[in-house]
Parts: structure tokens; sequence; C-alpha cells
């Protein structure tokens, strides 16, 4: 796909939640088998929300968050989409998201399976494993 296929919105919880919960819904607890009670959290209502629609059929595809702590997460992509620098723009765009609002150190929780895709973004792996929702994680951060 290039970049005039897709349009990334910068959205907040209260416009968009039914969008951005069916997105993540769909990615972790349906795919991923994550417990749904663990897929919404607290910090969704304050944070910055990113859609990205297919352009050819306006239907959503993809999804992510920025905390005003730096805190990437949330990053789901529907399968039909992946490979298909889907994820990069989406996550280019949090990114610039977060230089513009001066964010010093940007950082996620990465799943082991995504951290080459994270790396290939400019993102580097500290501290030891761990495991959230019975995946294994690594922590990850960039210097915008």
């Amino acid at each position: 796909m290039n970049e005039d296929d897709l349009q990334i919105i910068t959205t907040d919880w209260a416009s968009s939640q039914p969008v951005l919960s069916s997105i993540r819904f769909k990615v972790f607890v349906e795919e991923q088998k994550v417990p749904k009670e663990m897929e919404i959290d607290d910090e969704d209502t304050h944070a910055w929300h990113f859609l990205v629609v297919n352009n050819n059929n306006h239907q959503p595809v993809a999804t992510g968050r920025l905390l005003e702590n730096g805190h990437i997460g949330r990053m789901a992509v529907f399968k039909e989409y992946r490979n298909r620098k889907v994820g990069s723009q989406l996550l280019s765009a949090i990114i610039d998201k977060a230089r513009k609002q001066n964010i010093d150190e940007i950082f996620l929780n990465a799943q082991l399976n995504a951290v080459g895709f994270y790396k290939k973004n400019g993102f580097t792996t500290y501290g030891e494993e761990f495991m959230d929702a019975g995946i294994p994680h690594i922590k990850m951060t960039l210097t915008p």
C-alpha cells in the first residue's frame, strides 16, 4: 500500500471509542487471546489515539495510541494489512506527534515477534524480557 491509499487520523477516545476498540478487540482479544478485561484501561481516556483508514474502501485497518509520558501502545493492524507498510506509516505518525509535543523519549513494550519491526523503525531494546497478557515482551525506546 502506498501513502495515498491510507488516511491517518489523530483522535480521542470519546470521539472514536467504538472503532478503536473494535480494531483492538479483533487483533488482541480474538487473534492473540488477550483477556478482554486487560484490553481497555484508564489510559485510553487521556491518550492521543490514531486511526488508519483505507481510502479505497473507507474501512478502518489499524490503530495505536500515545500517552503524554511518551508511551506508545495498543498498536494493532488487521492481519490482511500487515507487511504492507501500514504499521510503519502509523508508527511514523505517532512519532511525529510525540516530537510536536516535545516528548524527550518514546518507549513501548514490544511483543517479541514485533521487535524486528520496531528496530527497523529506529527503536532499541533494553531490559529483560517479561510476560504481559501471556505474551513475551521487551521494552524498547527511541529518542525522537
